[in-house]
């Protein structure tokens, strides 16, 4: 007995000191948690925040997608907040130049101060990492956001923050991650080359432009696609032997491409397409062994591919469809003078002169060879167009490379800081999708379990599903297609083109595939794996038919849905070329992750066992497309792609979500 009352007492003492050491070494500063109150109060209090009082123990909520409070000494050093009120459309951020930005259901209210806002976080002194996104912030990026002297991981994605970025922002001379993308920024790009520990910067689907960026010489991960930068790609890139991914798309580049930037040290992504470059490549050109990923597509380069980049092989992904190549399937080539004379009509720009009437001429002279070139692409595309629909009528792309059974590299290696207390989410700064990669049949049959019955989770006629594990720890849903028959090459080739790009934040993007040719079959038919990201948070069907989970849609999140939809669309239709159209777009196909993102599946792949026959699209309405496209930077493609008839089947229903 007294050995029991010794044991009890010694037992109870260890749990009286725990308690202690919490609350002596774990609580947060009282000053800290009026500051998180006061942000939740300043964001209108969103659903990630509910439930936040007086007595909540900050430094202890269980971390998720959507938040995690991490504290060191008393003090937050990490606070990210994901919420699930969606930018505007890009759109918009054209007409912000001309002062017609308003406040609508995906922005916070008119009450709401960025000012006041910045001013709260910025008394959080110990914070290394602060992550908001999708909170409906709007407004220009304050000058006092230099007051977070200790930030490393910056991260304000998908918001509405409009105007120039501060110049202030380079002052933080901690930061090793800078992620501004998909929001309202427009202007030039402040010199960033003085922060010099910076590692990873994103500030795609803005407006900024029009010259590239001064950059840090450390940086591993540069993005700037869907921007207005028009000048040329600059030589000091080929300085960069850190860089590992450089995705520059959807810009108005031009000029020849520096041939340094295939050989890097380090590059593995390389991401040009759409843009304006032209001339030939180098025959001599040589590539990194790392490079996995090249897309040079809907550009007007000419001449032939160097040996390296044209070269076939199962760890290097190749696209370079739509230039006047004389490679490839030249179905999927311009003509040589449609590149030289959109190449003549190209001008890099430059300062100002300071002649006036050598101005005048110069303004002149591009506004009328920006007419002429225009008309002239209006015409070809016109005939495209009609080429196209030709050729849709035909069998359907599939593809017939064998893939190697060796495991390829991993790709997206990790930016690595070096903080002690760093989380997982300022490792990663951005909140992104994995890089495109080629898998080997033996990555899938690891994922898969060998393709056991227990990881089947459906079947129907675009094939078995898979739940699957990568190994590192990503949950992936893997698609079987088999075909029955023997298809071209090339049809595959230029097939895998269009798969390996249909990846945005709205669709349940494609991470990458295997093929499998089966050469004891006489007809030599394969298998096709197509590699999914796993979206776990059921339908939006579900969502609406479940009493629970209705409560959780309330109308601003239904309109953000919608939206979501829309952009999904709009994606399909004109954010890759050629366009997808005759989508299975219905409620039960639109799946909602943890943050009620909407993200559509089962959209049209153009691959299947057998011939199809091309979808259903009226020729007015592929045209109107074209020319919409051809002027998408003085309209709102995105609203006009929804409430126009684009797609009948499509706009249907998406109009059928909106009104559930």
């Amino acid at each position: 007995m007294a050995v029991t009352r010794v044991s009890s007492c010694f037992l109870f003492r260890i749990l009286v000191f725990v308690l202690f050491f919490r609350l002596i070494f774990g609580q947060l500063a009282p000053s800290e948690s009026r500051i998180l109150l006061q942000v939740q109060q300043l964001l209108e209090f969103p659903p990630v925040l509910q439930g936040w009082n007086n007595w909540t123990s900050f430094c202890y909520l269980p971390p998720s997608a959507s938040l995690n409070i991490v504290c060191s000494g008393n003090h937050i050093i990490e606070l990210t907040v994901v919420g699930n009120k969606t930018s505007t459309m890009p759109s918009l951020s054209s007409k912000l130049a001309q002062g017609t930005f308003s406040i609508s259901d995906n922005t916070l209210s008119e009450k709401f101060s960025i000012e006041s806002f910045f001013t709260s976080l910025t008394k959080l002194s110990s914070l290394k990492v602060l992550t908001l996104v999708s909170l409906g912030l709007w407004g220009s990026l304050p000058a006092k956001i230099n007051r977070f002297y200790s930030l490393q991981v910056l991260n304000i994605s998908d918001n509405s923050i409009f105007g120039e970025i501060t110049p202030q922002i380079t002052l933080m001379t901690n930061l090793r991650s800078l992620v501004l993308a998909d929001n309202m920024l427009n202007g030039s790009v402040p010199d960033l080359s003085r922060l010099a520990v910076l590692e990873e910067l994103d500030l795609s689907g803005n407006g900024l432009g029009p010259e590239f960026p001064s950059l840090g010489s450390k940086l591993v991960s540069v993005i700037l696609r869907n921007n207005a930068f028009r000048c040329q790609i600059p030589s000091k890139l080929g300085n960069y032997d850190q860089l590992q991914h450089l995705d520059i798309s959807s810009n108005q580049f031009i000029g020849p491409i520096p041939p340094n930037l295939f050989s890097l040290p380090s590059i593995h992504y390389l991401n040009l397409a759409g843009n304006k470059v032209s001339g030939a490549l180098s025959s001599n050109v040589s590539c990194n062994v790392k490079l996995e990923f090249v897309d040079l597509s809907n550009n007007h380069l000419t001449g032939k591919l160097p040996l390296c980049i044209g070269f076939n092989s199962s760890n290097r992904f190749m696209s370079y469809s739509w230039n006047c190549l004389s490679a490839g399937d030249l179905n999927y080539q311009h003509p040589y003078s449609f590149c030289h004379k959109a190449a003549l009509a190209v001008k890099p720009t430059g300062r100002q002169q300071k002649n006036g009437s050598t101005s005048k001429l110069a303004i002149l002279l591009i506004i009328v060879g920006g007419i002429v070139a225009t008309t002239m692409a209006i015409g070809i595309l016109l005939l495209m167009i009609y080429r196209s629909a030709r050729v849709n009528t035909a069998e359907t792309h599939t593809f017939e490379k064998s893939v190697s059974r060796k495991a390829s590299p991993q790709l997206s290696p990790k930016i690595l800081t070096e903080a002690r207390h760093v989380s997982p989410t300022m490792r990663f700064g951005a909140i992104g999708i994995r890089t495109y990669h080629v898998f080997s049949l033996d990555e899938i049959e690891e994922a898969t379990n060998n393709f056991n019955a227990s990881n089947l989770i459906g079947e129907g006629s675009h094939g078995q599903l898979y739940k699957g594990s990568l190994r590192d720890g990503s949950i992936v849903v893997v698609r079987c297609i088999q075909l029955k028959q023997k298809h071209s090459s090339q049809r595959l080739l230029q097939h895998m083109e269009v798969i390996s790009k249909l990846r945005h934040r709205h669709l349940v993007s494609i991470l990458g595939h295997c093929i499998v040719t089966h050469q004891e079959y006489s007809n030599g038919a394969n298998t096709i794996f197509l590699v999914f990201e796993y979206i776990s948070n059921s339908t939006l069907r579900n969502h609406l038919s479940d009493q629970r989970k209705r409560d959780m849609l309330k109308w601003p999140q239904r309109l953000a849905v919608t939206m979501g939809v829309a952009k999904g669309i709009q994606f399909l239709h004109a954010g890759i070329a050629p366009g997808i159209f005759g989508n299975d777009v219905k409620i039960e196909n639109i799946l909602l992750d943890e943050n009620l993102t909407a993200k559509i599946s089962n959209y049209n792949l153009l691959i299947s066992s057998k011939v199809q026959k091309a979808s259903t699209v009226d020729k007015t309405l592929l045209i109107t497309m074209a020319v919409i496209n051809m002027v998408k930077e003085k309209i709102s493609i995105s609203w006009a792609l929804f409430y126009s008839k684009l797609s009948q089947v499509d706009q249907s229903h998406a109009r059928a979500t909106w009104m559930y």
